[in-house]
């Protein structure tokens, strides 16, 4: 199954008054670009989120958006650093004393030094990342689920522009088919109306129609197109990231298209060939949503 790269998805996690809330979301883009935004608290414990979300997601512009909310504190989860409260006094005070600048404070303000209060738990890394990972498990089985369906619909409507480009293939063999009998009968006939004679030199006939079958000829192409095409097919049903392979074999249907069209002198073909670019370009325009 085929993956979409836009998809979204929630995940949620409570335990002993701690709350996760875990959300991802993701656009189209050439690489894996992976954007976390998470509170303060949980800095030590990014670049395993990160590890976590690029083992299930290998292409788009993902956004990992995370809160948490910690309800589990008391009174004895909280410490207070006297020592340092009152070097932070102190030093305060001589600053004062030096500048000439008020130093009256009270203890809210010492409180709201760096470490003077402290989380007595807010360094147990391996059971935060342990509970929000529940969170971010669900939010991620949510976030593919969604990618895995509209990965699905992507391909349904490419494998229909595909029978169409395969119609439009075989139509320009069968009419590609006829151009060199055509030109025969009609440098045959200029032949004759330039020599006024029904006596034609046939050897020269001969070299004039192997010139122009040389030019015109897009056998090759069409046997390459049709090989190209039988192999996006089987691309579609494979599970891995196909999106990069997807894409460079649309640019090689495109260029085997414009030599076709380049060489050819029929009006029914030139029209064709147009047809082929338009669906093309709307291949092209579906497969950059895939992963």
């Amino acid at each position: 199954m085929i993956r979409s790269m836009t998809g979204f998805g929630r995940g949620k996690y409570e335990n002993e008054g701690r709350e996760y809330l875990v959300e991802i979301k993701s656009i189209n883009h050439k690489y894996c670009d992976i954007g976390i935004r998470l509170p303060r608290s949980l800095n030590g414990i990014e670049y395993k989120i990160r590890q976590e979300v690029a083992n299930k997601i290998s292409r788009g512009k993902i956004d990992v958006y995370i809160e948490f909310r910690d309800n589990s504190a008391d009174e004895s989860s909280i410490s207070f650093n006297k020592e340092l409260a009152k070097v932070y006094i102190k030093d305060l005070k001589e600053l004062g004393e030096e500048t000439g600048i008020d130093h009256h404070f009270n203890v809210i303000d010492i409180a709201k030094m760096p470490d003077v209060l402290k989380r007595d738990d807010e360094n147990d890394e391996d059971l935060i990342f342990k509970e929000v990972s529940i969170a971010l498990s669900e939010a991620i089985d949510k976030f593919l689920e969604m990618r895995n369906f509209e990965g699905n619909k992507l391909k349904e409507d490419i494998e229909k522009r595909l029978d169409v480009l395969e119609a439009k293939i075989s139509e320009i063999t069968q009419k590609s088919a006829g151009l060199v009998d055509e030109y025969i009968v009609k440098l045959e006939e200029r032949i004759k109306e330039m020599l006024r004679t029904d006596v034609v030199d046939e050897a020269r006939l001969a070299q004039e129609v192997v010139i122009y079958s040389d030019k015109v000829s897009v056998e090759e192409e069409l046997t390459r197109l049709k090989s190209h095409v039988s192999q996006f097919r089987k691309l579609l049903q494979e599970s891995s990231p196909i999106g990069k392979k997807l894409d460079f074999l649309t640019q090689e249907i495109n260029r085997e298209t414009n030599t076709i069209g380049s060489k050819t002198s029929s009006l029914e073909v030139t029209n064709l060939v147009v047809d082929l670019k338009t669906e093309i370009e709307n291949i092209r325009e579906q497969i950059q949503n895939i992963e």
